[in-house]
């Protein structure tokens, strides 16, 4: 990053700090962005035209006459260094050098051919975070063909929602995973995913647990993958070709179907070698399932020439040691998780007996980390660390704000906004402010946005996503602060901020500090209608052997008072058995409103637990029965409540 800067500052005298920087990269995009294409040494060509504005937000095209290969980028190194490190708990392992990953993408991509796949059409995953997920998504992305993946923790309908709308002509699929020691067997899943996707012509197999699989289907296993029968060839396609398939989580409907391109692998290699530092060789993990947009984001690194550290199960099994010992093992500079992880690993007081050596910087993202996740971070892991909470989205699939090598880490805060990214707060009047709540926006164009949906020939899904709050200014739906630092502060998703009295407030707020009460395991906030006003209910998941009494009740409120506002206080406090997340490990408070509300929360299948919403369907009929008739609380059998 510093060496960047140097280069920029002798284009513009005036480039000096890392704000100038940035100021630099979203004013001029056509300079910063041909840059980033031949810092990072992207293969193919690159073109004269930068950018092709467009009165439309989502209709400017960055490098409209370029031509590359999404995967003969990824694939640039050929030799025996090691690319994949991978291992199912401890009990499946495997190392492939970038020579034999080169191989084995060269002899899928034959396969490919021989079924007939062409440009644009649809393979898609079923699959763990394992080794041939990368090569059957690096074979199919070789040929020009758009790759989708989901994990194995996902129910059929919650698959089918997906795969279901996009039709794939391909899908991989593996018998199970590994998860707390034991196998898990999904052939049954997999089999009932194919019964109602009639678009799949044939499937890729690739067996973890080494069970047999029948199918209706030609299947191909990818261990007994015929020798290739044509060159490895690279055709190149225009920066507006399709690569990857996201979807949104899908809480509040069928999941949207986002189409990127190319900007996508841009956009990760400027946040791989400027904000993460990460070099060829380096050695990076990220604790990700093939479902969430982190699992992309770490195979990028790849064209870095980097070491990729994959893991399938679960992050406690033997223990909470289990990913520091690994990673520390094989000497990951960097180590990606959620803030949930941290949290949890806080709530045990864990410290790791591995002495981390290697390691350089620790991610955290899925939702805000508080203050006190920093603090547990620098107190209990490792003290020279570089702490970088990021932010960002599946929709664009990186990061609005994130870590930076040469700027201070400050507790509770984003280091810095990406560079080339245009991100401002906007209050409700649609003005930039700072040092303020308000709405998270980008006010500029970036590459890595999505082309189109999916199904959305006029374009009105997009435009409805994130262009109707303010004019051609994309509002992600964040609710968060920038700093007079340069940082930024995330609150929670707009569509969850609280507002009693009018005043609107960040569920982050709440939760930073509930959180410094040990008794409490985990915690959501919701707002619910009362009259002209909103209540704020606080319900709370208590540690083993805690209970919710009056007296920790009386206290939360207090430091809540105290410590944020009197408006941060709930009007009640209950406990309940269980939170729901969704598989991406986000919490989910407009789920836990509808169930209170007595409404239909659609696509339980994005969650990890959706039966925990039970409990809020049946506490949701108590309180409104509360509201309507005498003014008793609920009934304690369903909860405790302070």
């Amino acid at each position: 990053m510093a060496a960047y800067l140097q280069q920029i500052g002798k284009i513009d005298a005036r480039v000096q700090t890392y704000g100038d920087l940035h100021r630099f990269s979203v004013e001029h995009q056509d300079i910063f962005w041909s840059t980033i294409w031949d810092l990072a040494d992207v293969r193919g060509e690159k073109g004269e035209e930068i950018l092709s504005t467009a009165d439309r937000f989502q209709e400017t095209k960055f490098f409209p006459r370029a031509k590359l290969n999404f995967a003969e980028n990824l694939l640039r190194r050929r030799d025996d260094g090691t690319a994949l490190i991978f291992s199912a708990e401890g009990q499946k392992e495997a190392t492939l050098s970038f020579a034999e990953l080169y191989d084995a993408v060269h002899r899928m991509q034959c396969h490919l051919l021989r079924r007939g796949i062409r440009p644009g059409d649809v393979v898609a995953a079923f699959m763990p975070n394992m080794p041939e997920t990368i090569i059957c998504m690096l074979a199919a992305t070789s040929l020009g063909a758009v790759w989708s993946s989901t994990s194995p923790d996902f129910g059929v309908q919650g698959v089918v929602d997906r795969f279901g709308q996009i039709r794939p002509r391909i899908l991989c699929i593996s018998d199970g995973y590994f998860f707390k020691g034991k196998p898990i067997d999904t052939r049954e899943r997999a089999l009932q995913i194919l019964q109602k996707i009639d678009s799949v012509e044939a499937v890729v197999y690739c067996p973890l647990l080494g069970l047999p699989l029948e199918v209706d289907r030609p299947l191909q296993r990818a261990e007994n993958l015929p020798d290739v029968d044509r060159p490895f060839t690279f055709e190149r396609f225009s920066f507006q070709h399709p690569v990857y398939i996201m979807y949104s989580s899908g809480t509040t409907g069928l999941p949207k179907c986002m189409v990127q391109g190319p900007g996508v692998l841009l956009n990760h290699l400027k946040e791989h070698i400027l904000h993460g530092d990460l070099r060829e060789n380096g050695r990076i993990f990220y604790y990700t399932t093939c479902g969430w947009m982190m699992w992309n984001w770490l195979v990028s690194a790849l064209a870095v020439g980097a070491t990729l550290l994959l893991y399938d199960g679960n992050p406690f099994t033997p223990d909470a040691d289990a990913l520091f010992d690994w990673t520390d093992r094989h000497q990951a500079g960097t180590f990606g998780t959620s803030a949930r992880y941290l949290l949890a690993l806080r709530d045990l007081d864990f410290r790791p007996r591995s002495e981390l050596e290697h390691l350089k910087v620790i991610l955290s993202t899925g939702s805000p980390l508080p203050e006190a996740g920093f603090s547990y971070v620098y107190s209990h892991l490792k003290s020279s660390v570089r702490l970088s909470s990021i932010s960002g989205g599946t929709d664009l699939n990186g990061c609005f704000a994130l870590g930076n090598p040469v700027l201070p880490v400050r507790s509770g805060e984003l280091q810095s906004i990406g560079l080339g990214m245009d991100v401002q707060i906007y209050n409700e009047a649609g003005q930039s402010v700072t040092g303020e709540q308000g709405e998270l926006i980008c006010a500029r164009p970036f590459p890595s946005m999505p082309l189109y949906f999916w199904n959305d020939a006029d374009g009105s899904k997009y435009h409805r996503a994130y262009f109707e709050r303010f004019a051609n200014v994309w509002c992600h739906g964040d609710f968060a602060m920038m700093t007079g630092s340069g940082g930024l502060v995330v609150y929670g998703r707009s569509d969850a901020t609280l507002n009693p009295g009018g005043v609107r407030i960040g569920t982050a707020d709440i939760y930073s500090i509930v959180d410094q009460f040990a008794e409490v395991a985990d915690s959501v906030v919701v707002g619910l209608p009362a009259g002209d006003d909103v209540q704020v209910i606080l319900f709370v998941r208590m540690q083993s052997k805690e209970s919710l009494t009056e007296d920790l009740s009386v206290r939360i409120k207090k430091k809540l008072r105290e410590d944020a506002s009197p408006r941060h206080v709930p009007a009640r406090i209950i406990e309940v058995p269980d939170i729901p997340y969704t598989l991406n490990m986000k919490k989910v408070e407009l789920a836990v409103r509808r169930a209170l509300l007595g409404e239909e929360v659609k696509n339980k299948e994005a969650l990890q637990n959706p039966d925990s919403l039970r409990f809020y369907e049946e506490m949701g009929r108590q309180l409104s029965a509360s509201r309507e008739g005498s003014g008793k609380s609920p009934d304690s059998s369903a909860g405790s409540e302070g």
